[in-house]
């Protein structure tokens, strides 16, 4: 066989999630590989919010592109950095089981959303965690925070912000806790929806992939049953993970629940709207007639003129 060369980004947090998968495949299948890093364009561009940077597959396009030239054999993504529309000679062999999938307000001096003073910053990389969090508390400054999550933990310790939002899933990945900051405090689903996918990893190959059989070993069914929705919900609306829109499924007891949420940026502008039913039904698509017989399309349109 080949050798295996496992693509990824250079953060401590991609690292964590590439090394994940080649430890899975040595355990597993006993089947060797070695890391190769890539900086992608949102790993490049630093100075500007991802929305305004445009385009889809900011974190994706250059691991993408190694697939397709035989550069590297697979690719581990963060799911929700994957578009939903891939290129034909590509595919998705596995989603692993989801980490926790909420996201969490962090803060040294603060412990709760409610108890930030008036206008007080908050720093978060998403236009959909702005727009939830301004249409709960429409004075605070939500500003633009990029970097890795050690680099946006140091600036909240430089007073920067009086708080910041992030995945839960990478905080526990890394073993990040309030030893490193004073007050963490994970924020419901039903209070903020999370992205697409939050929590999950892909493992992205070419279709012709020689050891397609062994990564699609590392699929969990349940969390692709749930992304898969998420997913499917996002494709029909032509949306993305730089877009003001979160989703999530959640399949339990034999039935899936989904709720989603698109809104205008600053807040001032939201449709929310919730449906369940069974894994075998066509809850994405019932969902996105649901929300687009309310205008989120055209909330959708609208939110381009805040970027």
């Amino acid at each position: 066989m080949d050798k295996i060369i496992i693509g990824t980004r250079g953060s401590v947090l991609a690292l964590w999630q590439a090394n994940f998968i080649k430890n899975e495949l040595k355990i597993r299948f006993n089947l060797d590989s070695e890391l190769k890093v890539v900086k992608t364009t949102g790993d490049r561009i630093l100075d500007a919010p991802l929305s305004k940077i445009g385009g889809k597959g900011l974190f994706t396009k250059e691991l993408e592109e190694m697939l397709l030239n035989n550069s590297i054999t697979l690719a581990v993504h963060s799911l929700k950095d994957v578009p939903v529309v891939l290129h034909d000679d590509l595919m998705l062999a596995a989603i692993t089981k989801r980490e926790d999938v909420r996201d969490c307000f962090i803060s040294n001096e603060f412990s709760d959303i409610s108890e930030l003073p008036p206008y007080a910053k908050v720093g978060t990389t998403s236009l959909r965690r702005s727009m939830q969090l301004k249409h709960i508390r429409n004075d605070l400054d939500t500003i633009s925070l990029r970097g890795n999550v050690q680099t946006r933990l140091q600036r909240l310790k430089n007073n920067d912000f009086d708080a910041i939002i992030l995945a839960k899933a990478g905080l526990n990945r890394l073993n990040l806790d309030s030893k490193d900051v004073n007050f963490i405090k994970p924020l419901d689903t039903s209070f903020i929806i999370p992205a697409m996918g939050q929590g999950a990893l892909g493992i992205e190959c070419k279709r012709d992939c020689k050891i397609l059989n062994y990564l699609q070993e590392l699929n969990d069914e349940i969390s692709s049953i749930e992304c898969g929705f998420e997913r499917e919900f996002i494709r029909l609306l032509d949306g993305g993970c730089q877009v003001p829109i979160g989703v999530y499924a959640k399949y339990e007891d034999s039935i899936v629940a989904m709720e989603a949420i698109i809104g205008l940026p600053n807040g001032n502008e939201i449709i929310r709207d919730k449906i369940s039913g069974s894994k075998d039904s066509a809850l994405s698509s019932e969902l996105f007639k649901k929300v687009d017989a309310k205008g989120a399309r055209d909330i959708l349109k609208r939110a381009l003129d805040f970027i």
